[in-house]
C-alpha cells in the first residue's frame, strides 16, 4: 500500500481552500484509515461506524482489538447519533473544555461499530481543538475513530514523521499538520458515574475540572498497577524505546551513581534529563526534554525524546522522575507505562 502525505497549513485560516482535506475526507468516507494531527499526539482515524474500517487501524497498528478506541467529532451535534445521554456535569465540561484535550466517557447509542468500544455499552469521545483535526473531520462528516497513529507499544507520534516511520505502507494516507502542542493524549474522564473519575490523566488536570465541577476521582488501576486499567489506550504497555527504561527517583547524584553502575556492568547508558540538568550527568548519551519548572515543556516533548533514544546506541535509559501535580500526573503516568514500571528509588 502506497501511502500518500498531504503537507497542510496547521492554522488552516482559509479551510474552503484545502483540496488535501477534502482528498483525506473522502478516503475516510471511504472505509481508509488516515493520520491526523490533533493538539495532543497524531491520530490514526477511521469511519466509527463501520466495523470494516475500523478493523483496518488494529491491524495497522498491531493493536489488541480489546482495547477500546476514541471517537473524535468536529462538531457537537454529532454526539446524537452515538451518545445515549449527556449529563450535565458533561455538558459543563465540554461549554469549558471542547474543542480540547479531553474525552468524555458516555453511554452509547448502537450507531457505533462493535469493535471501537470493544463491546462496552460506553463510548469515549472527544473534540480536537487543531484546527486541522476540526477541518477534517468536518468534512468527513461521520464520527472517527482514532487512537494514537503509531506501532501498538511505541511511543506516540507528535510530527508526520513519527508516523511514516511507524506506518508507512500500512495505511492509505498521512495528513502533516507539523508538530503537536501538548504531546501528551488527552484526558479520560468517566462521566456516567455520581462523581466523575479520571480513567487517564492528560492536557486538562485534575485540578482544572475540579475547579469547574468539583470532586472528581482517580481510577484506582492509575495508582495500582495490579487494578485493569478501564480508559482507552491504557490496557497494555505503552511508550516504550528500544532500549530498557528505569525511572531514578532521587538526587542527581543519586542518578549519576546508577549510571556509573551501568557502565561497570559493560552497559552503554542513556539519560533523560531537563534542559536545567543537563550537565548533571556523565553518560553515553544524554538527551534533554523541557524545563522541571515547566512540566508541560517536558509534556510536549516527552514522545520526541523517547523516540530520539532508539537512533543512539545505548543499553539501558534512566529518566529522572516529576512531581505528580498538574501536566506532572500524565506525565509520570506516561513514563512509568515506558517503564515497564521499572523504578530504583533512593
Amino acid at each position: 500500500m502506497n501511502t500518500k502525505i498531504w503537507s497542510v497549513d496547521k492554522e488552516m485560516k482559509n479551510q474552503d481552500s484545502y483540496p488535501q482535506i477534502e482528498e483525506a475526507s473522502l478516503l475516510l468516507r471511504n472505509q481508509e484509515v488516515v493520520a491526523f494531527p490533533t493538539e495532543t499526539v497524531y491520530g490514526l482515524g477511521a469511519d466509527a461506524t463501520s466495523e470494516q474500517a475500523v478493523d483496518k487501524i488494529f491491524k495497522a497498528k498491531g493493536r489488541p482489538s480489546d482495547n477500546p478506541l476514541i471517537v473524535h467529532i468536529g462538531d457537537v451535534e454529532q454526539l446524537d447519533s452515538i451518545v445515549a445521554e449527556v449529563s450535565e456535569t458533561a455538558r459543563e465540561i465540554m461549554q469549558a473544555f471542547w474543542p480540547g484535550p479531553i474525552t468524555l466517557i458516555f453511554p452509547k447509542k448502537g450507531f457505533v461499530a462493535e469493535n471501537v468500544t470493544a463491546g462496552l455499552d460506553s463510548v469515549a469521545v472527544r473534540m480536537p481543538s487543531h484546527p486541522v483535526a476540526l477541518a477534517l473531520l468536518k468534512k468527513a462528516s461521520v464520527p472517527v475513530a482514532a487512537p494514537s497513529a503509531n506501532l501498538s507499544g511505541k511511543p506516540s507520534p507528535t510530527s508526520a514523521q513519527h508516523v511514516m516511520n511507524d506506518l508507512e505502507g500500512r495505511i492509505s494516507g498521512i495528513v502533516d499538520g507539523g508538530t503537536t502542542g501538548v504531546g501528551l493524549e488527552s484526558t479520560v474522564l468517566d462521566c456516567t458515574e455520581d462523581i466523575p473519575v479520571i480513567l487517564r490523566p492528560g492536557g486538562v488536570t485534575k485540578e482544572q475540572l475540579e475547579a469547574l465541577i468539583g470532586e472528581v476521582r482517580v481510577d484506582q488501576a492509575l495508582k495500582d498497577e495490579k487494578e485493569a486499567p478501564k480508559s482507552p489506550g491504557m490496557k497494555y504497555t505503552h511508550y516504550a524505546p528500544n532500549a530498557p527504561l528505569i525511572i531514578v527517583k532521587g538526587s542527581e547524584k543519586f542518578l549519576q551513581e546508577q549510571v556509573e553502575y551501568f557502565q561497570k556492568q559493560g552497559k552503554k547508558v542513556g539519560v533523560l534529563t531537563t534542559h536545567e540538568n543537563k550537565n548533571s550527568y556523565h553518560a553515553d548519551q544524554i538527551l534533554t526534554c523541557g524545563y522541571r519548572d515547566k512540566l508541560e515543556t517536558v509534556a510536549s516533548e516527552l514522545y520526541h525524546v523517547l523516540r530520539s533514544f532508539n537512533d543512539y546506541d545505548v543499553d539501558v535509559i534512566l529518566s529522572e522522575s516529576f512531581p505528580e501535580h498538574g501536566v506532572g500526573q500524565a506525565l509520570m503516568n506516561r513514563l512509568v507505562k515506558a517503564a515497564g514500571h521499572q523504578f530504583i528509588v533512593q
